[in-house]
């Protein structure tokens, strides 16, 4: 009796079916029409981006990439390769954020970069923000708007004027 054994190759074909990459870019990159799904990707793109570049860049009186990744890894105990997630993410989620190009993985990012940073750094000086400087660090508040908009984005896409808006009329 023969067995035949079928090869990741007899798989290939059925796994890069081009309907199958036009369907999934279509749900990565379709969106609503509407001007707030805009606005809320601007405003997270814009507010994220300047951490992203003191993050990557050393710009705004960050400590630029290899300070970065020192800090998160020493003081916030992530791995290397997390801490370059959070830096990448950060800065070209922000960009991707602002030119609306593949808008929902972005959000997607800045949510998990925001979780993690309420659990690792922000959860114990509770909700509010250092104000007035008594608490010993910041709170979590502007985490969980970060998350709230990014899940807006996740869930409606780039809105009107976005680059994700035209990929998604030429992929249909």
């Amino acid at each position: 009796m023969t067995t035949r054994i079928q090869t990741a190759d007899a798989f290939a074909p059925a796994l890069v079916h081009p309907s199958r990459v036009s369907r999934a870019i279509h749900a990565l990159v379709a969106t609503h029409g509407g001007i707030a799904s805009t606005v809320l990707r601007l405003t997270l793109g814009l507010v994220m981006l300047p951490h992203g570049a003191q993050k990557l860049l050393g710009w705004f009186g960050g400590q630029g990439f290899s300070g970065t990744v020192a800090g998160l890894t020493q003081h916030a105990g992530l791995p290397v390769p997390i801490a370059v997630l959070v830096i990448l993410i950060e800065f070209f989620g922000s960009l991707a954020l602002i030119l609306g190009v593949f808008s929902r993985a972005a959000a997607l990012g800045v949510i998990a970069v925001m979780v993690g940073a309420i659990v690792k750094v922000h959860l114990p000086n509770g909700f509010f923000m250092n104000w007035s400087g008594a608490q010993a660090g910041e709170g979590f508040e502007y985490h969980l708007l970060a998350i709230g908009i990014a899940l807006a984005v996740a869930v409606a896409g780039s809105g009107r004027f976005s680059i994700d808006r035209a990929l998604s009329r030429r992929v249909r």
